[in-house]
């Protein structure tokens, strides 16, 4: 989510290289695996030209790496696809447990992002809006665990290719602006928006005292 959309393209390129060179081998592990960490190189490479941070450039090209590595490890080529079907799942039931913890991932993101560290989460509207709204990234993990598990036991790895790539930038691009929407409308009208968190709220009237008389009497 937060790599734009341009790191959300390039996660997709060696998965489609996978497939490339898998078909173009005749079915050949090796050949899928070269296509997908020579892709995987190449687009590390472009990423630290542009300025991107190495660590999170690394860890891209780590996990093809660790992909490629359990294939031919295994021996069948849709485990290509393992850690993406794992992380999503791991992905979906973070998200979830956030939400419960009343510590919601995009708010924990956003904040971030912002600078706010853990203000939002003292402003109980922004605190409701960004638990509504991660429900809508949660949905999504759990969408493409959907789909990728009936895949993956029957062995379809062009079809795992082609819902890796429609489950990618489309489905982000997708979840974040309905998430944006569900977030604008739990904001009551005046609220002065996601960079101002209201964190000094009014203090409660004070209760009524039955036993006191009612001024005039």
């Amino acid at each position: 989510m937060l790599g734009g959309r341009r790191g959300a393209v390039d996660a997709t390129l060696p998965p489609l290289a996978f497939a490339a060179g898998w078909l173009l081998g005749g079915e050949s592990l090796w050949a899928g695996v070269g296509a997908a960490v020579a892709v995987g190189g190449v687009v590390a490479g472009v990423r630290l030209r542009r300025g991107d941070r190495p660590r999170s450039v690394l860890i891209g090209l780590l996990a093809v790496c660790v992909a490629a590595l359990i294939a031919l490890r295994t021996g069948r080529a849709e485990n290509f696809f393992l850690i993406q079907l794992l992380s999503n799942a791991a992905s979906a039931l973070a998200w979830a447990v956030s939400i419960v913890v009343r510590w919601p991932l995009l708010g924990v993101l956003v904040g971030a992002a912002l600078g706010q560290r853990a203000r939002w989460r003292r402003d109980p509207v922004l605190l409701r809006g960004y638990g509504r709204a991660s429900w809508v990234w949660t949905a999504t993990y759990v969408l493409r665990v959907a789909v990728f598990v009936p895949l993956y036991l029957s062995g379809q790895v062009l079809a795992l290719v082609v819902a890796r790539v429609a489950l990618t930038w489309p489905l982000v691009a997708a979840a974040l602006a309905l998430s944006w929407v569900v977030l604008r409308r739990s904001l009551p009208p005046g609220h002065p928006g996601l960079r101002h968190p209201v964190t000094d709220q009014p203090a409660p009237p004070p209760a009524p005292n039955p036993g006191a008389l009612p001024r005039g009497k």
